[in-house]
């Protein structure tokens, strides 16, 4: 049975890059705290780059141009569906 995804709040993330960047080593929060190295460097690279934990305000340049164009394909798309719709009911008539 696979564990159960844990959230954390802003506040614990904060406190838990105070520690580290007060000196406590990766190892002995990880431990203490039963966390996963890589959570605990992402969340040491969020605050040092925006300061924010939340994954809209980290992405990238291009992760944001992707999603983007993503959204703006699938307008698209509807918008296809409909006109063809539009022009078989037109053909009827």
């Amino acid at each position: 049975m696979p564990k159960q995804r844990r959230t954390f709040t802003a506040e614990f993330k904060k406190q838990m890059v105070g520690l580290y960047e007060n000196g406590k080593s990766r190892a002995a929060i990880v431990e203490e705290y039963g966390l996963t190295a890589s959570a605990l460097d992402r969340w040491i690279k969020q605050a040092q780059t925006t300061g924010s934990f939340s994954e809209k305000d980290n992405r990238s340049e291009e992760e944001n141009e992707l999603i983007a164009l993503r959204k703006e394909n699938q307008r698209l798309k509807m918008e296809n569906d409909i006109l063809k719709q539009a022009a078989l009911i037109m053909g009827r008539k």
